[in-house]
C-alpha cells in the first residue's frame, strides 16, 4: 500500500538532536515503507524562511522521493510571496507551510488574514501548524477564500476536538494527526462528528518524531482497507495532484 507523508522536515533543528542529514529522512522512509514525503526546511521554520527554502530547493533536486513546502513568514509577506512563487517554479515544491509559534503570528491575527489572501491567489495547499483552540477560526477564514485548502498540522494538537468540529464544517480543511502524545480516540471523535474520509491525511513530523508513532495511530483507528488507502495516499494524491504516480 502506497504511503505519502504530508508532514516531514529536512535539516538540523536547534535542539540536541542529530536529525539534520537527508539520509535520515530516507532511512526512516525505507524502514516504514513511506514512498513519498513532503518536507519543510527546519531553518526556514525557525529562523530564515527564504534562506531555508533555498537550501531545501538544492536538496530536492537530488531526491525524487522528497517534495517541498515553501515556508511563508507572514511578518515579511511581500518577500515570502515572491519566494513562494520562485520555489513553486522549480517543480519540486507543492505547497506552502506556516508555523504560527516561531514567527509569533496566531491564526486569528490580521497578518494571518493577509497571508491567507495571498495564498488564496496562488492556489496551493497550505500546511498550517495548529495547536490550540484558535483552530476553530479556520472555517470562517476559508469561507471567502475559495482557492485555499489547509491541512491542520497536528490536527489542533491539544485542541483536537475543536479541529475535528472545524473540519466537519469545511471541506477544504484537512486533518493530519501527528504529535508525540497519542491521545486515544482522536480519529474516532473526528469521524463521529462528521469529518469525511476525504479530509484525513497521514503525516509523521519526521525527522523530529519517529514515523512509527503516526503509523500506529492510523493503523489502530479502525479504518477498512479502502479507507486506509485513502488516508495513506489517495487523499494526498487528490490534494497534491503532482504526486500521483511519483516515486
Amino acid at each position: 500500500m502506497r504511503i505519502i507523508d504530508v508532514h516531514g522536515h529536512w535539516g538540523p533543528w536547534p535542539f540536541h538532536m542529530d536529525v539534520g542529514d537527508v539520509a535520515l529522512n530516507l532511512e526512516l522512509m525505507d524502514r516504514y515503507g513511506i514512498d513519498v514525503q513532503i518536507v519543510s526546511a527546519a531553518e526556514a521554520v525557525v529562523y530564515d524562511a527564504v534562506a531555508g527554502n533555498a537550501k531545501l530547493a538544492e536538496v530536492l533536486q537530488e531526491q525524487p522521493r522528497l517534495f517541498g513546502y515553501a515556508v511563508v513568514n507572514a511578518n515579511r509577506l511581500e518577500r515570502s510571496a515572491e519566494d513562494l512563487k520562485d520555489c513553486l517554479s522549480t517543480g519540486r515544491f507543492v505547497g506552502a507551510k506556516i508555523h504560527t509559534t516561531y514567527p509569533g503570528v496566531p491564526i486569528g491575527s490580521p497578518l494571518m488574514a493577509e497571508t491567507f489572501d495571498m495564498l488564496d491567489e496562488v492556489g496551493v495547499p497550505l500546511l498550517l501548524h495548529t495547536w490550540g483552540s484558535d483552530v476553530a477560526n479556520l472555517p470562517e477564514m476559508l469561507e471567502n477564500r475559495p482557492h485555499l485548502k489547509v491541512i491542520a498540522g497536528h490536527a489542533g494538537g491539544d485542541a483536537w476536538r475543536e479541529a475535528a468540529r472545524a473540519a466537519a464544517q469545511c471541506d477544504r480543511l484537512f486533518l493530519e494527526h501527528c504529535r508525540t502524545v497519542t491521545d486515544a480516540g482522536r480519529i474516532s471523535y473526528a469521524r463521529a462528528h462528521g469529518v469525511p474520509m476525504e479530509q484525513f491525511l497521514f503525516g509523521t513530523d519526521s525527522t523530529l518524531i519517529d514515523p512509527c508513532i503516526s503509523l500506529g495511530v492510523i493503523r489502530d483507528a479502525g479504518f477498512t482497507e479502502p479507507e486506509l488507502r485513502q488516508v495513506l495516499s489517495e487523499n494526498a494524491e487528490n490534494l497534491f495532484t503532482s504526486l500521483r504516480g511519483s516515486e
